[in-house]
C-alpha cells in the first residue's frame, strides 16, 4: 500500500456544529467528525477508495479516519478533517506565541488501512491520557 503527502486544514462545518450540540458522544458527532475529505486526483495516487477507512500520520500522531469525497473545494495536494477529536490526534501542538495550537497547514501523510477501526471520541480522549481499558 503506498503513501502519499498532503497538506492538512481542520475546520469547522456545519455537520459538526450540529452534530457537536447533540453530544461528542451522539453517533451523528462520530459521522460528522471521523472523516478525512481529499481530492480525488489524491486519493486515486494513494489508493485510496472512497468510504474506506485511511490513516493520518503527523509529527505528533496519527488517527483512523474514513476518506470521503470532497463535500467543498479541495484543491489536489490538501486534505482536511472537520475539527474535533480526530484532529485533535494529528493537530501540531505549535502556537507560534498565539496560544493556539496549529490547527491548519502542517504535513501529513496518509494511508490505506481498510481494516483498522476507527475508534470512538471516547476511545480517543481516553487512550491520549492512558485512560482507556478497552480492546484495540
Amino acid at each position: 500500500m503506498s503513501k502519499i503527502s498532503l497538506n492538512m486544514i481542520t475546520q469547522r462545518s456545519i455537520e459538526e456544529g450540529a452534530a457537536m450540540e447533540k453530544g461528542k458522544l451522539n453517533p451523528d458527532y462520530f459521522d460528522a467528525c471521523s472523516i478525512c475529505e481529499m481530492n480525488p486526483e489524491d486519493m486515486k495516487k494513494g489508493g485510496i477508495w472512497k468510504n474506506t477507512n485511511v490513516r493520518v500520520t503527523s509529527e505528533c500522531g496519527s488517527v483512523i479516519v474514513k476518506a470521503i469525497m470532497p463535500t467543498q473545494f479541495c484543491p489536489p495536494g490538501l486534505a482536511h478533517i472537520r475539527q474535533g477529536v480526530w484532529a485533535n490526534q494529528v493537530v501540531p501542538p505549535r502556537t507560534q506565541s498565539t496560544g493556539v495550537p496549529q490547527y491548519s497547514g502542517f504535513p501529513v501523510t496518509i494511508e490505506p488501512a481498510p481494516a483498522e477501526r476507527l475508534k470512538t471520541a471516547l476511545e480517543l480522549v481516553q487512550g491520549a491520557v492512558g485512560l482507556w481499558k478497552g480492546g484495540k
